[in-house]
């Protein structure tokens, strides 16, 4: 069975100090040699941005509401390939996911940083902001460390600590509790990352800056925590009875034949679409498709020969300006969309092949316009394809997320993209184009992957006619 040295970074609550704690250690190991896999509990794609950077491999989500229980393991193992550790960042407070049930096979609900440890048979470090507490600390830990024999969490992290006669008063207290404190973090020593509607800036849109952030954290991680202690919780967590995910044989049924023109995908980037799940281009690349970039901030041109086009999530109320300035982009886009080439948006892709966001020229492939609003819609959702559509056959169950301070009108075209479980339409839909503000993981989908190449293919044989 495979061991991979692995600590999941939890906290008690969201804003206590996980992502600095989690993306300095990584950026700190890896600082010191050793190879270092990371990995971000639920569906966030930004956090896990700043941890490519600190570990220079590939971001991963773990989300077993999104992808299922079954493929947490895997997708862990996929992931850490090669690794000498990994570190995976928990999300919100340790025991908290998508609220309702517990979750069915751990603690805490659906997806929260506790159920998925307990998948993953990981010890956890959990990092307590005591910037507001003394010895009560030691009644907070001391309910967490024992509230679920599931999770074992194997020391804490004091953050945001004053001076150090309240280090000294902290240590004292956690004693009682035998918690072994494995690092303190300065109130001074914060390293602070930007953030605006939707969370922090993604490293993708902070060039320079957010290498420099990273550094800073990793010189924090290391004069401030145990990296030896770290990598001995770490060496502690047991084997994983699991085998990791292949793309390869994910992708076997629709596997492009040998000596077949591939056909040729450009995946949107840049500042303005930064998010999206490694796995997804993973599969497009084991079934054989070329997968090519496109900045639409910056690119004029598809692609040469794309024959499909994947529009993730991201930033584009930020950048609508730029996004429309660069007319000969969104020309293809449509022309695209026209001559039946697959198009498959989400959320920031659904706001780009708009008419107008914000007043501003979009695509145009939608009869619908955008703008933004007060209001956050947040949260995992269940949906149903009610008919045959670019990602899925009729009758398919999905979940998703949603994350967005815009809004659509209309919200739905004739077709819709999804169904909600409580009824009312998602999204737009055709035979070749799917748009819709629900985040779909494409490892817990793996057929929209294979629906998608068929369409792509499909084109390009009509094309080479």
């Amino acid at each position: 069975m495979p061991v991979i040295p692995r600590v999941v970074v939890a906290a008690p609550a969201s804003s206590s100090g996980k992502t600095t704690v989690a993306t300095g250690l990584m950026a700190a190991l890896a600082a010191r040699g050793d190879r270092v896999s990371g990995h971000k509990v639920g569906p966030d794609y930004i956090d896990p941005g700043y941890h490519a950077l600190a570990t220079g491999r590939p971001p991963r989500n773990l989300d077993p509401v999104l992808c299922g229980e079954d493929r947490v393991a895997p997708l862990f193992l996929h992931g850490a390939a090669g690794a000498d550790i990994a570190v995976v960042e928990g999300v919100m407070g340790l025991f908290d996911g998508a609220a309702g049930s517990a979750a069915p096979d751990g603690p805490g609900d659906p997806g929260s940083t506790a159920h998925v440890a307990a998948l993953l048979g990981a010890p956890v470090v959990l990092v307590v902001d005591a910037s507001r507490s003394a010895r009560s600390v030691a009644a907070l830990v001391h309910g967490f460390c024992t509230y679920d024999p599931r999770v074992r969490i194997a020391g804490v992290i004091l953050n945001r600590v004053g001076s150090q006669r309240h280090e000294e008063i902290l240590r004292t207290a956690l004693e009682d509790t035998g918690t072994e404190v494995l690092g303190v973090v300065g109130r001074r020593e914060r390293v602070h990352t930007p953030s605006r509607h939707l969370g922090l800036i993604p490293a993708a849109e902070r060039a320079d800056d957010a290498h420099g952030a990273v550094q800073e954290l990793s010189e924090l991680v290391a004069a401030s925590c145990d990296l030896d202690a770290l990598r001995a919780v770490a060496r502690a967590a047991p084997p994983l009875a699991a085998e990791p995910w292949d793309a390869a044989a994910e992708a076997e049924p629709w596997r492009i034949p040998a000596r077949t023109r591939p056909p040729r995908i450009a995946v949107a980037g840049g500042p303005a679409f930064t998010f999206g799940y490694t796995e997804q281009e993973e599969l497009l690349r084991a079934a054989g498709a070329q997968v090519h970039a496109v900045d639409p901030l910056r690119d004029e041109a598809l692609p040469e020969g794309t024959d499909g086009l994947i529009v993730g999530g991201g930033f584009p109320e930020v950048h609508a300006a730029e996004l429309s300035a660069n007319a000969a982009l969104r020309g293809e886009v449509a022309a695209l969309a026209a001559r039946g080439g697959p198009v498959a948006a989400e959320c920031a892709g659904l706001l780009y092949l708009c008419r107008s966001l914000d007043g501003a020229p979009m695509c145009g492939v939608l009869p619908a316009d955008a703008a933004m609003t007060g209001s956050l819609t947040l949260g995992y959702r269940s949906a149903v394809a009610v008919g045959d559509t670019l990602l899925a056959r009729a009758g398919t169950r999905v979940r998703g997320h949603e994350f967005h301070r815009t809004a659509v009108e209309p919200r739905s075209g004739d077709r819709p993209a999804w169904q909600w479980n409580s009824g009312g339409g998602e999204g737009f839909a055709s035979g070749t184009v799917s748009a819709s503000y629900l985040h779909v993981h494409w490892a817990g989908l793996p057929s929209a992957a294979g629906r998608f190449l068929t369409a792509a293919r499909a084109r390009s044989a009509e094309e080479v006619r």
